[in-house]
């Protein structure tokens, strides 16, 4: 199993769900987040000057191996607007997982 994170600009969100759903992937979670990379925002308060971080969102999904490319093609496809700052994605291996309500360790995704 594959673990999917994906740190996208945050009016990229319902394009992202729509692409994941359309490639059968109906459980996954996102989150606000907020960071800073090459695109640096700034504003000014009263006359200083100052930089802020930048609102995103975190997307995380766990995936069988076989089907890694596509959920991440999709990402890719969804997220991006060939700008700075369109975000990243991350992918990490599953070694375990378990059922909290059963207690049942998982292995593969039925």
């Amino acid at each position: 199993m594959k673990r999917i994170e994906a740190i996208i600009r945050n009016t990229k969100i319902e394009d992202v769900k729509e692409a994941l759903q359309s490639v059968n992937i109906s459980s996954f979670t996102y989150t606000d987040c907020f960071g800073s990379g090459k695109l640096k925002k700034q504003g000014v308060y009263r006359g200083n000057q100052f930089q802020y971080d930048i609102a995103r969102y975190l997307v995380s999904v766990v995936v069988p191996d076989e089907n890694l490319k596509d959920t991440v093609d999709c990402i890719l496809n969804a997220a991006s607007t060939g700008e700075i700052g369109d975000g990243e994605i991350f992918v990490s291996t599953i070694d375990e997982s378990w059922k909290i309500r059963t207690k049942e360790s998982i292995t593969a995704f039925n």
